[in-house]
């Protein structure tokens, strides 16, 4: 197969993460402006309760929930163009519809498609890379989190300078839908791979071996739990705690957030193949991310909020979900489609439920609320810290019951 070919191909799904880095941001830049917008009742500091934004907030990962069960048998039955153009046009409705919603429950409805733009690019672009690039296929999987990264870190001075324009907040929404449509405009005749010859072997292979959830993979699958709400939590809830802190312009968080993760992405990937083991990063970058947080608690200035905001990118959203998924699969490697959505439908539930249990101690904490937040962020990731050392306790004795010759070669 000539890979130059699909070069093209490649850039433009890329590109729809890109807007997907936009699209589960955006929001949480703009809240106050929402709440506004749907009638949100007014706190003692003149500000807006937010909490009606957080829950709709919840809802992508909820729709992302549902659709992810028979988005990837969509995609393997009908081809990943389809699949990538059903994400695209919902990402393109998501947009437009946010914008126009008159209330939170039409709101609703649209972050919902947006959570099933997300489970339909999911299950396109990461088969498709991996297609197009068969030798570097972890690399460019990866690319797939730095074009997310890239996303988020501009919206912040695209955010800047639609307000220096004096522009309305919806201009940003009505371009990136504008973009996403011509985008998936060239996605419709661009050439894709050839799905893997051994699709049938494989999916043979995974109906004989039944899939037995140990202890351990149970704790790994829980770790896309726990790792998913870490960052959610703070990607959504930084603003506030940065207007509370004193700072200027809490957008900027957003920056040294996404320049935390991209430098985590590209550091991580030397660092696993060089040094430590994929599993033990699970322990160290939670743990990063917990002393961060709650130096963040405790130093409440607002140059802590873009240091924070840059170390809790680095190790929160810089690849950890990604490793969970790579151990998980380690475990099952006759089921690794399998395996992935399960560690992936976990990582959705931590988006639904840990947004609304914000709301919920946002709505109660009133002006105080984003460091209530900020304290059931640390809760949860201490669970996942316990997780992670539970897994590195028994990951070489799991590994040789499930997947001998992986383990021969690590702990050769």
């Amino acid at each position: 197969m000539n890979a130059k070919k699909y070069f093209p191909t490649a850039l433009a799904l890329y590109f729809t993460y890109f807007i997907h880095g936009i699209g589960v941001s955006i929001i949480g830049q703009y809240k106050q402006d929402f709440a506004s917008m749907w009638g949100a009742d007014k706190l003692a500091d003149g500000t807006f309760d937010v909490s009606m934004v957080l829950a709709v907030i919840a809802a992508l990962g909820l729709g992302r929930l549902f659709t992810l069960p028979f988005a990837g048998p969509i995609s393997d039955r009908f081809g990943r163009r389809l699949s990538a153009l059903i994400g695209v046009a919902f990402y393109a409705c998501y947009f437009i519809g946010l914008v126009f919603s008159p209330n939170m429950y039409v709101a609703y409805f649209f972050a919902l498609l947006g959570g099933a733009a997300n489970s339909f690019l999911d299950t396109a672009v990461t088969p498709s890379v991996l297609e197009i690039f068969p030798k570097n296929g972890a690399i460019a999987n990866m690319f797939t989190k730095f074009s997310i990264s890239i996303g988020q870190f501009i919206l912040p001075f695209v955010i800047g300078m639609v307000a220096g324009a004096n522009m309305s907040f919806k201009t940003i929404f009505i371009a990136t839908c504008i973009l996403i449509v011509i985008d998936g405009l060239i996605i419709a005749f661009l050439p894709f791979p050839p799905m893997n010859a051994n699709v049938e072997k494989v999916a043979t292979e995974a109906k004989k071996e039944k899939m037995r959830f140990s202890a351990t993979s149970w704790a790994v699958i829980a770790i896309g739990f726990t790792c998913t709400a870490t960052f959610q939590l703070w990607l959504n809830c930084n603003q506030e705690l940065g207007a509370l802190y004193g700072l200027s312009d809490p957008s900027k968080i957003q920056s040294f957030y996404s320049m935390g993760s991209m430098l985590a992405i590209l550091v991580t990937a030397v660092l696993v193949k060089k040094w430590i083991m994929p599993v033990r990063v699970l322990i160290i970058y939670p743990t990063v991310a917990t002393i961060m947080l709650l130096i963040i608690y405790f130093v409440q200035t607002p140059a802590i909020c873009l240091i924070g905001g840059f170390v809790i990118g680095y190790a929160a959203a810089g690849g950890v979900l990604q490793l969970a998924v790579s151990t998980a699969n380690e475990f099952f490697p006759a089921n690794k489609g399998k395996i992935t959505s399960v560690v992936m439908i976990a990582s959705s539930i931590s988006n639904y439920v840990i947004l609304n249990i914000a709301s919920y101690i946002t709505k109660a904490g009133g002006v105080d609320g984003p460091k209530y937040v900020l304290l059931f962020n640390v809760a949860i990731t201490v669970i996942g810290i316990l997780l992670a050392i539970f897994v590195n306790m028994r990951y070489k004795k799991e590994l040789e019951r499930t997947n001998p010759e992986a383990a021969k070669i690590q702990f050769s």
